[in-house]
Order: structure tokens, then C-alpha cells, then sequence
């Protein structure tokens, strides 16, 4: 209905509908009571006017029937805002188990992509049609917005901090990508593509993809590389802690606090390793802050996803040939 209109482009997600349907409603909730408000105005003014200098209002004592009519209302209106919104919010915020998982590294002014089975892109993105992607998203320099109008998603990209988006596509095609949020003086070139493709398509891109093996396999690469092995070992002279199954429970802290070592948690032991020391543990620990880039950084978190003896949620087998398996052993 509105795709031949600029401000409104086609509905290509699962959720773009809903999105729509709670902003119409907003739209005409808005355009009803500005329109009922100008009407009563107008015909207070004229019907109430002062007709001579020495007409005086009756008083007014007030009207409890009113007072209760123009506070309920409102009340209704406004619980039935929060309760849709609310919904909708739980909807985007709860990423499908099924989904295909790609990593997004905002940086002035490109988007860099990876996809866990390794091949990487810039400004485009392929996903398959009729399955949900999970985009994590961080920034290399300053705060990013991943803006993908006709999936009516947008998310940010925050530097040091790791945040999480998804959508579905319903139709293949080729939709526009941009940045919402300032980030320079060529914030307008930073813009791209989703490349929506039928499952056997997508299939085929990826077979013909130039890959170097999956994330979790360069991850596990890099920690052999950078010696992360010589500290973090399972036997108990070790001066790191054991990463094996790690991911995703609590963890004891120095101070007596707790916290859920999530992607976050992790690239920041690793750029700022005494921010949060484990109980037990000294921190001894070299920053590896300018020495790995956020992909990199990418890379080690989905190698320590794969410690926890649970795979990284592979592309599914219509959508994309069998990958090298990451080994979760070191």
C-alpha cells in the first residue's frame, strides 16, 4: 500500500507489520485529539465569548462525573500504548533460538560483517529468506546505528560494549542499509546492502564464498597465537582461570560481586583484564587493548562460546553447506 511513498517503504520482516500497525495507531490517536482539541477551542471561543464589557461567567463549582471522564480516558488510552509497546518491545528484543548469527563491526565509515562460518563482507550482507538472523554489533571508534528501514529494524553500535538485533526477511531482494546515528563528517556515505536470497541461493553464495574457516576456528587460532593457552589451562598450577564452560554462567569476583560472563564480559577481560579480576585469581594479565582488532576480538569470544560444549547456532543445513566444525579443545 505505501511502498510507492518515500516515508514508507516495503514491509520486508516478520515484524515490520507490527512496527507499523503501533505507529499508525500512535498517528491517528494523535491526528483525533489534535483535531477534537482545535474543534473545542474554536467553539469554546465562539460560544463563550464576551459579549459586553460587563458580562460576567457564572461560577464554576466543578463536575466530579467530568473530572472522572477526562482521567479515565486518558488512562485507558495510555495502558493500552504501554501494553502494545511493551509486547513489541519483547518481540524484537527476543532473538529466535533458531537463528543464523552474523557479527557487525561498525567503523568511520564502512560496516564489516562476518558470518560464523567465516566469510567476512563490507556494506553487504547476504541472508537467506524465511530465517532469523542474530546480528551482535560493536564499533571500533564512535557510536553507530544499523539501520535496515524496510525490516523496520535499527539498533546501535556502541564501542567496548557489545549489543544484539534481529529480523526476519520475507522477501528476497535488495534493501538499503544505513547509519542513523552522526559519526562524522561522511556519515551520509556510510550506507550498504541486505541481500535477501532463497534458501538455495544463499547456499550457493556461501559455497562460492572465499572463507578461512569458521570464527570459532580463527578464534581458537588467535589464542594459541597471542599464548592465552600458557595461563588459561584446566590443571590447578594455572594463573588464569580454566575457560572450559564458562560462557554464559556466573562468575566469582575478587570484590565478592558476581557477573554473567556474556560476550561483554569477556572482551573486556581481555582489553581491561583488571577491571573485574576473578576470585583467586592475580591480576596478572597483560591488556591486549590496540593489540587485537574488534574482529579478532570477535573471533576469541566465539572460541570461548565453544568451550561451554554447546556449538555456536550453525546456518541452517537448507540455507548453507556443512562448515568445519570449531574444536572445543585446546
Amino acid at each position: 500500500m505505501w511502498s510507492g511513498f518515500p516515508l514508507f517503504p516495503e514491509q520486508a520482516s516478520t515484524t515490520a507489520g507490527q512496527v507499523d500497525a503501533l505507529y499508525f495507531f500512535l498517528i491517528a490517536l494523535t491526528a483525533f485529539f489534535s483535531l477534537l482539541i482545535a474543534a473545542l477551542v474554536f467553539g469554546f471561543a465562539v460560544r463563550y465569548r464576551r459579549r459586553s464589557p460587563d458580562d460576567r461567567p457564572p461560577a464554576i463549582y466543578g463536575s466530579l462525573a467530568l473530572e472522572l471522564t477526562w482521567t479515565l480516558i486518558p488512562l485507558v488510552i495510555v495502558g493500552v500504548i504501554f501494553f502494545w509497546s511493551a509486547d513489541l518491545y519483547v518481540t524484537l528484543s527476543q532473538v529466535p533460538k533458531n537463528a543464523i548469527e552474523v557479527n557487525v563491526v561498525g567503523k568511520r565509515w564502512m560496516w564489516k560483517l562476518q558470518h560464523m562460518t567465516g566469510q567476512r563482507e563490507i556494506n553487504e550482507l547476504h541472508v537467506p529468506v524465511g530465517v532469523p538472523v542474530k546480528l551482535s554489533l560493536t564499533s571500533e571508534d564512535v557510536i553507530h546505528s544499523f539501520f535496515v528501514p524496510a525490516f523496520r529494524m535499527k539498533k546501535d553500535a556502541v564501542p567496548g560494549r557489545y549489543t544484539t538485533a534481529w529480523f526476519q526477511a520475507t522477501k528476497p531482494g535488495r534493501y538499503h542499509l544505513f547509519c542513523a546515528e552522526y559519526c562524522g563528517t561522511r556519515h551520509s556515505n556510510m550506507i550498504g546492502t541486505i541481500v535477501v536470497l532463497e534458501p538455495a541461493a544463499f547456499q550457493a553464495w556461501l559455497a562460492g564464498g572465499a572463507s578461512g574457516g569458521s570464527l570459532a576456528s580463527a578464534g581458537e587460532k588467535l589464542f594459541q597465537d597471542l599464548a592465552c593457552v600458557t595461563c588459561h589451562k584446566a590443571d590447578s598450577g594455572a594463573r588464569g582461570p580454566n575457560l572450559v564452560g564458562v560462557f554464559g554462567r556466573p562468575v566469582a569476583l575478587q570484590d565478592g560481586s558476581t557477573v554473567t560472563a556474556d560476550e561483554t564480559y569477556i572482551r573486556e577481560s581481555i582489553v581491561a583484564p583488571s577491571a573485574k579480576v576473578v576470585a583467586g585469581y592475580q591480576p596478572i594479565m597483560p591488556t591486549f587493548q590496540g593489540l587485537v582488532s574488534e574482529e579478532q576480538l570477535l573471533q576469541l569470544v566465539a572460541y570461548v562460546r565453544t568451550l561451554k560444549g554447546t556449538e555456536v547456532p550453525p546456518v541452517p543445513a537448507a540455507a548453507a553447506p556443512a562448515a568445519a566444525p570449531a574444536t572445543g579443545t585446546r
